[in-house]
């Protein structure tokens, strides 16, 4: 159903697509209250839409209903999108089409969930929104629970049970760039760029090392062995150990630097 031509009366063979530029040009004229661009922006992106809900096609829900779900999740991406953050729309856009179809099969799902985990998780959701409104960040579990007067663990499961898994690296969308993939929309500060960057630079650093200094390194910081340890092991003696292996990290700062 989800790769018929017509949707909504939509033929999707023919929706247009907008460059970068008439996308620039459009908002301009929204930002001053044309409702011709502001129509022209939307249809302009329901590809956007289409490819969204296309992950959807495997719960057997009606391709219509989700298309017009997803749109209404366009359109509030559209109302509270702000060009100055420096993000691409189509990035900005995907979890919020995403969220409102979420919200659509949450409340007409075919999986039965107890009508009270139900009502637990809908209490949640609102407490969530209510106390990140206030605070200005993402609410948290802990934050939940002591709301509810509930145990954390029976928020974190009323949570799950109205939530569909997805797969980090499933692409969402492509409209002619990069792909982005849901793992895009998630921050992973152990994965930061700062961090990467930092691993490279010392990998780099240890190339700079005789065999033994590396083997030391390693096992004394890999391995967490002791001095002694990796002398028995290396065949030499502590202060051996401890001399090459200070003089391995200095050359390493220095690299580094």
């Amino acid at each position: 159903m989800i790769n018929k031509v017509e949707i909504c009366g939509v033929n999707t063979a023919k929706l247009p697509v907008l460059s970068f530029d008439e996308k620039e040009e459009l908002f301009d004229k929204i930002e001053q209250g044309d409702k011709d661009a502001r129509e022209k922006f939307i249809k302009g992106n329901l590809r956007l839409v289409l490819s969204i809900i296309g992950r959807f096609s495997n719960r057997g829900e009606n391709a219509d209903d989700l298309f017009q779900v997803g749109c209404i999740g366009l359109i509030k991406a559209l109302d509270n999108f702000d060009r100055t953050q420096g993000v691409q729309f189509s990035t900005y856009a995907v979890p919020m089409i995403i969220g409102e179809i979420r919200r659509y099969l949450r409340d007409y799902t075919a999986v039965r969930v107890s009508r009270s985990l139900r009502d637990t998780a809908y209490r949640a959701l609102k407490i969530k929104e209510e106390i990140t409104a206030k605070q200005g960040k993402e609410a948290t579990i802990e934050q939940i629970a002591k709301e509810l007067d509930k145990p954390k663990e029976e928020i974190v499961l009323a949570l799950d049970a109205i939530t569909e898994p997805v797969s980090l690296f499933e692409p969402i969308y492509h409209d002619g760039g990069d792909a982005v993939y849901v793992m895009d929309q998630i921050s992973d500060e152990k994965s930061s760029d700062e961090n990467w960057i930092e691993h490279i630079t010392l990998k780099e650093a240890m190339e700079h090392l005789t065999d033994k200094e590396k083997q030391i390194l390693d096992l004394r910081f890999f391995r967490g062995k002791t001095q002694t340890e990796v002398a028995d092991e290396v065949g030499i003696s502590q202060a051996q150990v401890s001399r090459l292996e200070k003089s391995a990290i200095n050359r390493m700062k220095k690299y580094c630097e």
